[in-house]
């Protein structure tokens, strides 16, 4: 992840960063503020521009849509560009069930596809790959040779994608950016798999999140400009695709269809609050991910969730609901690191307090958006907390306290069940940090 923060540093040099990223943050802002007006435009010019529109109110339905176009045009192989949103719906088991074979295009989807694992980062799906590992699983799995050769291993997958290019019945892709203006669909991408997926395949299917809309073009550059730098440090990726329609009658290039289906999935909940909207605002760049501290020593996968990292922790909540993932929002240190270099400037660790006081809440009567409010809250725990609080909040109580957990320290268990398996019990230290920073400091603290 070093690199990666490195990279982003030197790509911003030169760059009013903290102007860019209110600007950015403004552009977001605004379209979340006006998401009903202009999903309704964006539909209107999609349709218009020959782009026929589906909404899905939730994964399941998405995936039905989906399903039912590749069935309509007796789609059996399928080629897939990269698609967080895809991944958040489960589409590829979906389409299995249907007979339907679906293949990753991009090369760390495609890696993880053939590992039957589930992406690790939102970016870099198979980062937690080392060069040996990816060489075993393709000699393994696709018959290249055993080579640690970085070179041969990207030109074998190559030749293996080129023709199920040629041979996909439909082109499924993601999309950053739709311009509710012209009804363009924008997607950025490094490998050309996105422009072959979205213009080879005679029916190009797109699938994004309704928060995905913006107002128009003008709108694009300085997000385009943000996410390919907080991304992967490239002042531009190597692709930039804008997609206004189907091929025109008579000409030979592109798709005859294009279908647009806009997922909701949770996200008009989170709409409804004027704080968890900001959550919104995001545009799936990475950078949270690369600079947690959290995320960087435990890998994506131990979250269990489709967004791991700091953005995992704050999303997935609304849309799987806090009984799933009442404890997402407490896997932080609140170091605040994501929240500095989030382009679109979303207040991270604010919301993951938010959301540490939602599945704790006991205030039925409290409404609230999130699935889940209160699912984590356990009477013993609200009690001795409170007794906490209310200990803190006396200053003699408090010193009486810790002088008498000083002495009697010598009773604390040394073994606390499973948690001290593989670790070594916390013992109380024999006075407190005030009272060493005052003898440190004279007696003047």
């Amino acid at each position: 992840m070093d690199g990666l923060m490195g990279k982003r540093t030197a790509a911003f040099e030169g760059w009013e960063l903290e102007e860019l990223r209110t600007l950015g943050a403004a552009v977001r802002q605004r379209a979340l503020s006006q998401l009903p007006d202009l999903l309704e435009q964006l539909e209107a010019n999609c349709e218009r521009n020959g782009i026929r529109v589906h909404w899905a109110r939730d994964g399941e339905e998405a995936c039905k849509v989906i399903t039912e176009l590749c069935q309509q045009h007796q789609a059996r192989h399928v080629i897939k560009g990269k698609s967080m949103v895809s991944e958040e719906m489960e589409l590829n088991h979906h389409l299995a069930g249907a007979g339907i074979e679906a293949l990753e295009s991009d090369l760390g989807e495609y890696i993880v596809q053939l590992a039957e694992e589930t992406p690790s980062h939102i970016i870099m799906p198979a980062i937690h790959k080392n060069t040996g590992e990816i060489s075993d699983l393709m000699h393994a799995k696709t018959g290249t040779e055993p080579r640690r050769d970085v070179p041969y291993l990207t030109s074998a997958a190559r030749q293996q994608l080129r023709t199920k290019f040629m041979q996909a019945d439909v082109g499924i892709s993601g999309v950053n950016f739709a311009v509710a203006a012209t009804g363009t669909l924008c997607l950025v991408e490094n490998e050309g798999n996105g422009r072959l997926t979205t213009t080879v395949p005679p029916v190009h299917i797109a699938v994004t999140g309704i928060e995905k809309v913006v107002g128009g073009l003008e709108d694009v550059a300085p997000l385009l400009a943000l996410l390919t730098r907080s991304a992967t440090g490239q002042h531009i990726t190597t692709y930039f695709n804008m997609i206004s329609g189907p091929r025109p009658e008579g000409h030979l290039d592109g798709p005859r269809e294009v279908h647009l289906v806009l997922v909701d999935n949770g996200r008009s909940e989170i709409w409804q609050d004027d704080e968890l909207l900001e959550t919104l605002r995001c545009i799936r760049c990475g950078a949270c991910m690369n600079h947690c501290p959290v995320y960087t020593r435990v890998g994506g996968h131990a979250y269990g969730t489709t967004y791991p990292g700091p953005i995992g922790k704050i999303l997935m909540p609304h849309l799987q609901g806090l009984a799933q993932t009442q404890d997402l929002p407490s896997a932080s240190s609140l170091c605040g690191a994501c929240g500095e270099v989030c382009p679109v400037k979303i207040p991270i660790p604010q919301l993951l307090v938010r959301l540490r006081r939602e599945a704790v809440d006991g205030d039925k009567l409290n409404p609230s958006v999130v699935r889940g409010h209160g699912v984590k809250r356990r009477r013993l725990e609200a009690l001795v907390w409170r007794l906490w609080a209310w200990g803190h909040a006396r200053p003699a109580l408090y010193r009486f306290g810790l002088a008498l957990a000083q002495r009697l320290r010598f009773l604390q268990p040394r073994r606390l069940g499973a948690w001290t398996r593989h670790r070594t019990a916390p013992v109380l230290a024999s006075d407190s940090l005030h009272a060493r920073m005052a003898r440190r400091d004279g007696g003047s603290s």
